[in-house]
């Protein structure tokens, strides 16, 4: 390829590029460029929408130019304010390094690992100690620093502020400067770090780094950014029936999003797609399911994406139940009177994670046991082996009281 088709192949989709100009003379100095892609082990799983930034970083791959993966050890002990109306909870180095551990395995799916400079910004973050931060703090101003939306919506509603929010996109934006960083990538939501990192940049003498960015993906709610915290994630490694089933609950207008951010089909096909779905010639269920198939293959297989959607037909479409469900073993004290409550039910079987979820479920009318609705909160119910459990679309177990 040309420097120009180069351009067009590799950020012709970026929500923002700064700026063009300056990725095409890159280019044109005709050897390996060195791009920035970093996560936080904010959460120990990859989710789809981390992909949308992943896959921009594999066609840099796919024509020579280096990744260099930065798992942000350091920044994850401060969290990143991006987006956030609050402080984050700060999470422990043993929080951290658990989640870290997979983060390499899981974005094997995506990227050639093998090929990838992986990193730790520890490394050099360590090492700059109280010394060096106050140097670097010295670079940026708090007038600067207040500009970025989400702060300054913080300061107009009273809400705190940290330092360690503040110096937050300092430390980033150290690690262009530790790396070396031709081009930086993510999702919008990083737009102002990465600027501030051209600035960074430049305060120690180094080339600004290209900026590239690309939308965030709604999650499966069709409201908010996809997130593990907010519970509307489909992880990479969801086992191939659990991304199907996912994916197939989306909203139907974020179909062409999802399409045009996760697929190879560009802005004009989702547009079209829009457009066909609205006048009656693309039915969405058709279109979830050409969609969650494609998902399923590219992060499984052919098999098992076939699989995932001929269980998702027998389970949704026929309304059976599926044939590999877990069986979950109650235990004595699980029960009151021979009867056990709702709310404990739904969490020992996997279907909420806390009893205030559990209990917005069954409020919901998202719990049924053997096809009936569980509407009551407060209700004490009598099972029996061999029981289901169903909770949403998705989540089903057989009960096993030891009675059989």
């Amino acid at each position: 390829m040309t420097p120009e088709e180069q351009l067009e192949a590799l950020a012709g989709d970026a929500s923002e590029l700064v700026s063009p100009e300056e990725l095409l003379a890159k280019l044109k100095l005709g050897r390996p460029l060195r791009i920035k892609y970093g996560a936080d082990p904010s959460a120990p799983d990859l989710h789809l929408g981390h992909s949308v930034p992943m896959s921009r970083l594999r066609r840099f791959q796919d024509l020579g130019h280096q990744v260099i993966f930065i798992i942000g050890d350091f920044t994850g002990r401060i969290g990143d304010p991006s987006g956030r109306s609050k402080t984050r909870p700060m999470l422990s180095p043993e929080e951290i390094e658990a989640n870290a551990a997979t983060f390499a395995e899981q974005a094997s799916k995506i990227l050639d690992i093998e090929a990838c400079e992986i990193r730790y910004n520890s490394e050099w973050l360590d090492e700059l100690g109280a010394d060096g931060m106050i140097k670097l703090a010295s670079r940026y101003t708090l007038a600067r620093m207040l500009e970025r939306d989400d702060f300054s919506k913080r300061l107009a509603a009273e809400v705190p502020i940290s330092i360690q929010e503040i110096l937050y996109p300092l430390v980033q934006a150290y690690d262009s400067v530790a790396i070396e960083a031709d081009v930086e990538i993510g999702g919008t939501d990083q737009l102002f770090n990465f600027l501030v990192a051209r600035d960074i940049m430049r305060s120690y003498g180094q080339e600004p780094q290209v900026v590239a960015t690309w939308p965030l993906l709604v999650g499966t709610d069709g409201a908010e950014k996809m997130s593990k915290s907010l519970g509307n994630y489909i992880g990479i490694t969801d086992a191939p029936a659990d991304m199907f089933g996912k994916l197939m609950s989306i909203p139907d207008q974020q179909l062409p999003h999802y399409y045009a951010l996760l697929t190879d089909r560009s802005y004009e096909g989702a547009r079209q797609l829009d457009e066909d779905m609205r006048a009656g010639k693309v039915h969405p269920m058709e279109a979830k399911k050409e969609l969650a198939h494609k998902i399923v293959e590219q992060y499984h297989d052919g098999e098992a994406a076939d699989g995932a959607q001929a269980e998702f037909e027998r389970v949704f479409s026929q309304r059976e139940l599926p044939t590999d469900m877990p069986e979950v073993a109650l235990a004595p004290d699980d029960f009151a009177d021979g009867a056990i409550w709702i709310v404990k039910l739904v969490t020992a079987c996997g279907g909420a994670t806390s009893n205030s979820e559990a209990r917005r479920l069954v409020r919901q009318g998202a719990v049924k046991l053997n096809g009936e609705k569980v509407a009551d909160e407060t209700a004490s119910i009598q099972v029996s082996d061999g029981d289901v459990l169903q909770v949403g679309k998705r989540h089903f177990a057989r009960l096993s009281t030891g009675d059989s």
